[in-house]
């Protein structure tokens, strides 16, 4: 099985962005900006975590149960499935 282009764009891009928000929020951590620090974090991580609820109730079978999409949703490795 070989995975799409866009899978693969979407995957780098989102790990991307999380490390330069987490390089960020360091920065901020770092020069005591606690708020900033906050801000950066919040503004990243609510959002990655409704996109990933979402794609769990997108991708649900209801026939039957898929302990392994859950697990990589949880992991915000959603876009792979």
């Amino acid at each position: 099985m070989r995975l799409p282009t866009s899978v693969l764009v979407s995957v780098s891009l989102f790990t991307a962005e999380t490390t330069a928000a987490l390089y960020l929020s360091t920065t901020y951590r770092s020069a005591g900006d606690k708020i900033w620090q906050c801000f950066t974090l919040l503004f990243t991580l609510v959002p990655s975590v409704l996109v990933q609820l979402t794609l769990i109730f997108i991708h649900r079978d209801l026939s039957r149960d898929r302990p392994l999409v859950l697990l990589l949703h949880i992991l915000q490795l959603g876009p792979i499935i």
